[in-house]
């Protein structure tokens, strides 16, 4: 078990949270989300004792042990691969190297055979006789090849990096797991892979992560930063956002009957509460959810942009086709035929594939040959990658830069365009150049709506967003009903929008599938 009591941290005269108090037991995992800069990781440092709180303290159960993921990629560079794995339990290691002095001493006495008869029944309780078998397997799991376990870790990317110090934060069955981002800079395969242990993990796991699919599918509690405080719910992070979103509404609904209300709630748990993320939990958790009062859900301070793609257009017979499209480096001879009602999602191996693609069909890049036909019907709206030059060099106040993206011209109109992308008051004559990447995103979602296209080509579009603006653009690409091409590293917005996938596999290789993600990794990850 962990236990924050009474915890309060201020910077300066900032209050990041107040009396904060809450319990982490066995068998459950617990996602901590919150605004940018709320303190979600800060709070994991204080749970580490990396950071001391202004007030109050963390309890850790005797004889539990910690495992955390370590952030600094290059802490271990002097060690092997297979060391730093071995590492993550530094008791085991300590004992190991006690035993190994020992029994190099030349003068071994008796009171030396007893410490080494107590070294050694410790480290079998701890399964030292099985650890480089297990850390191996761990290795392998993540896909580093077994060539690999005796480099060093100096001389490897950054990205088979990120997963040795994720097998070395997993490595020995820890009591207690704290991962933040564990998924940043893992491939689908490996991100799957992590959930899958996650689910099958018995003991306690706390996580930070952006990342929605993930939270959904791994956690059963989720710890809201908000309102200075750290609120528990029963749950994952659909669960969380769906009620607290419930809750809202009801609060501005304040004519409607507490039963009409009470009703609604119900309902809506009812729906959630057979969709445990973990079967083990799932009884316990569908009973816990059943208990659920109204007062016992507390709608979210956060803001979310909305997002929702219209356009005036039909959309006709012919919509998108490529024929025989070639660039060197990224793809030779590529041909699809996009119809009404498609949503595909493209894969490639790196991101500059995608970007030329789109950059083709857009007629921003020349191709070295083959041919794109865009149907007469068809009105295009495209969020690129690098926007750069949509801001760059350009005096204008946020409503000056929106107004040239619209027909009506109007400053009221334009405005209420910007306040739904969470753009107010004195923020709209900030000048564009002068905005952040996100902010830049939003800007551009706004652009793309007043635009009201029929084939919408979206170009890693989640990029500097942040969790709520990723949850606002997923549910407008869901409700959106012209034709959209995308690519994205999230998850969670490939299997809910794409209805066809098209993976550049390499020059030479094109798989096109209609189908949903799940179904074409069903087929293609075996």
């Amino acid at each position: 078990m962990v236990q924050a009591n009474n915890i309060s941290l201020a910077f300066g005269g900032r209050v990041l949270y107040k009396d904060v108090n809450l319990k982490f037991t066995k068998g459950n995992c617990y996602g901590i989300i919150g605004a940018n800069g709320a303190g979600k990781s800060t709070f994991l440092k204080i749970l580490t004792g990396e950071l001391e709180p202004n007030t109050g303290d963390i309890f850790i159960s005797p004889n539990e042990r910690m495992s955390v993921l370590n952030q600094n990629q290059n802490a271990y560079d002097n060690e092997t691969v297979l060391d730093t794995v071995l590492l993550g339990h530094k008791r085991l290691m300590d004992i190991q190297k006690e035993k190994d002095a020992l029994y190099m001493k030349e003068d071994f006495s008796e009171e030396d055979g007893i410490r080494a008869g107590e070294l050694e029944t410790e480290f079998a309780e701890l399964g030292g006789w099985e650890a480089e078998a297990e850390a191996k397997s761990l290795l392998q799991s993540l896909g580093i090849d077994e060539t690999l376990y005796e480099e060093k870790m100096s001389s490897l990317d950054a990205k088979l990096k990120v997963k040795i110090l994720l097998a070395q934060a997993l490595f020995g069955n820890p009591d207690i797991l704290v991962l933040d981002e564990p998924t940043n800079n893992l491939d689908f395969k490996t991100t799957r892979w992590l959930e899958n242990f996650l689910l099958d993990f018995e003991n306690i796991v706390i996580i930070v992560s952006h990342n929605r699919h993930f939270l959904n599918k791994v956690c059963t509690h989720i710890c809201d930063v908000d309102y200075g405080q750290i609120n528990m719910f029963i749950g994952n992070y659909d669960f969380w956002y769906e009620s607290s979103q419930l809750i809202l509404r009801q609060m501005k609904d304040q004519n409607k009957k507490a039963e009409q209300r009470a009703k609604e709630l119900k309902e809506f748990i009812a729906r959630f509460s057979a969709n445990a993320s973990k079967s083990k939990q799932a009884t316990s958790r569908k009973r816990e959810l059943e208990k659920l009062t109204i007062e016992d859900i507390k709608p979210s301070s956060r803001k979310y942009p909305y997002i929702n793609f219209d356009f005036e257009q039909e959309i006709g017979k012919e919509v998108l086709k490529v024929e025989n499209l070639s660039k060197a480096g990224y793809f030779k001879n590529l041909s699809f035929n996009i119809e009404k009602g498609q949503k595909v999602v493209i894969f490639a191996k790196n991101s500059q594939i995608t970007t030329a693609l789109f950059n083709i069909i857009m007629g921003k890049e020349e191709a070295d040959s083959g041919s794109v036909h865009i149907g007469k019907t068809i009105r295009t709206s495209y969020l690129p990658q690098n926007y750069d030059e949509y801001f760059n060099n350009v005096d204008l106040t946020l409503v000056d830069w929106l107004r040239q993206f619209s027909k009506d011209q109007n400053e009221t109109y334009i405005r209420s365009w910007l306040g739904r992308m969470l753009f107010t008051g004195e923020e709209n004559m900030k000048l564009a150049k002068v905005l952040s990447g996100g902010e830049k995103v939003r800007c551009m979602l706004a652009k793309i709506m007043l635009e009201q296209s029929n084939l919408l080509l979206l170009d890693e579009p989640t990029n500097h967003l942040d969790l709520e603006s990723i949850t606002a653009l997923n549910k407008g690409m869901q409700n959106y009903k012209g034709v959209m091409l995308f690519a994205t590293h999230d998850q969670e917005i490939i299997e809910t929008v794409a209805n066809r996938i098209i993976d550049i596999v390499d020059e030479n290789k094109i798989i096109d599938f209609t189908g949903t993600y799940e179904e074409y990794m069903e087929k293609y990850s075996k």
